[in-house]
């Protein structure tokens, strides 16, 4: 058996897992192919882990118990094939807030505008998809977000009626910054992850997420899927909260790589983030994320989402953005991709890993029913608050 989850060797990693021994979920790291148990009252929570002062020197030297190996564990947390008697990993955040940061890539930038004007309509994107390229190019990407330069080509578009609240955040002044969905609600290597019913159109959204305590300090970096519905974003932008915020739709982990000596906010931004679909119907796609071509750093994001204008006191969970948008046909020639329920969607880097999930319904995955008064309850029941 291999370690589906291809944590590398080196780094200090922290995540959670579920087993049948402990009511509440456990704060987990990885020592040596074993998943070492490492829940404390020092820190409870990965939250709390995360608002130490140097977190990955504590989780060098935290006391731990092991709990199975990590392959064995991964292998047993895919939703389709769980033993309940065994551990499973979850989303390695917990009560930190989720969000998510839209349009910072040039390519996600002319989807997005694509998606406005084609009203939800897959079948109208490739007309519209050639018809901005036409109009502005691709020299977007080299654009500094609300720099004069910027401001100049905005008043181009407007006067040309070619203007766009996505190009608004996308090369405006201010970035998108949104809930994906509520602490304690996201799901981790392995779960199901959820798009809603009404969708026809729709895709994965692979992503780095920043990991930041309660003062904005960056403290590492995971993966993640945000599940997107084309569709339901493309017909208004009002319906964002729909679009994104389903039950199961916003997928994290494996786990958290830590900033230290050998991981830092430089590798974040020199990644390249992977992504591969396998369909039962034997339909395949690939692509690939350079974080180099994001148009705002991810220093700058997590302060346009926190700071004093708004305060997050168990810190935040922040995905990136991607600047992959799938446009491989699906079936129907110029319907572009959609995916399909059974999907396998495996998004990688290679010093975080790789996240694995499968795509159904959101009715149909396991309803979020553990919230923080659940996970503050069982806390208190074990003597860890």
């Amino acid at each position: 058996m291999t370690d589906p989850t291809r944590l590398p060797a080196d780094g200090i990693f922290v995540g959670r897992a579920k087993t049948s021994a402990a009511s509440h979920p456990l704060v987990v790291t990885v020592r040596d192919g074993e998943v070492i148990d490492i829940t404390s009252s020092a820190a409870p929570t990965v939250r709390d882990l995360c608002e130490l002062k140097d977190p990955a020197d504590y989780l060098r030297s935290a006391k731990g118990k092991a709990i199975g190996a990590l392959e064995e564990i991964a292998a047993n947390s895919f939703e389709a094939k769980r033993d309940a008697g065994k551990p499973i990993l979850l989303s390695p955040v917990d009560l930190q807030a989720v969000k998510a940061s839209g349009v910072t890539f040039v390519v996600s930038l002319l989807e997005r505008v694509i998606e406005e004007q084609a009203r939800g309509s897959a079948e109208k994107a490739d007309a519209i998809r050639a018809d901005i390229a036409g109009l502005i190019g691709h020299d977007l990407s080299k654009l500094k977000p609300g720099s004069p330069q910027a401001m100049e080509i905005k008043a181009k578009l407007i006067a040309r009626g070619a203007w766009s609240q996505y190009l608004e955040v996308g090369i405006g002044p201010d970035a998108e910054i949104f809930t994906k969905c509520q602490p304690m609600a996201s799901v981790g290597f392995g779960a199901d992850v959820g798009l809603h019913p009404v969708s026809t159109w729709n895709n994965p959204e692979p992503e780095i997420a920043m990991i930041a305590d309660s003062l904005g300090r960056i403290v590492g970096a995971t993966l993640g899927n945000d599940v997107n519905l084309r569709d339901v974003e493309g017909r208004s932008a009002l319906l964002l909260g729909k679009a994104k915020d389903n039950n199961a739709s916003a997928s994290l982990g494996p786990f958290i790589r830590l900033f230290d000596e050998t991981f830092s906010i430089a590798d974040v931004k020199r990644a390249t983030v992977r992504l591969g679909v396998e369909g039962e119907d034997g339909f395949s796609l690939e692509g690939a994320s350079s974080m180099a071509e994001i148009s705002r750093s991810p220093e700058e994001l997590v302060k346009a989402a926190m700071g004093p204008h708004h305060q997050y006191p168990d810190g935040l969970a922040l995905y990136l953005g991607t600047m992959f948008v799938p446009s491989k046909d699906r079936g129907e020639k110029g319907k572009g991709f959609t995916h399909k329920v059974g999907d396998i969607v495996t998004i990688s880097s290679e010093k975080l890993g790789a996240l694995t999930n499968r795509v159904r319904l959101s009715p149909d995955c396991p309803h979020w029913t553990y919230g923080a008064s659940h996970l503050m309850r069982d806390l208190a029941k074990a003597g860890l608050i």
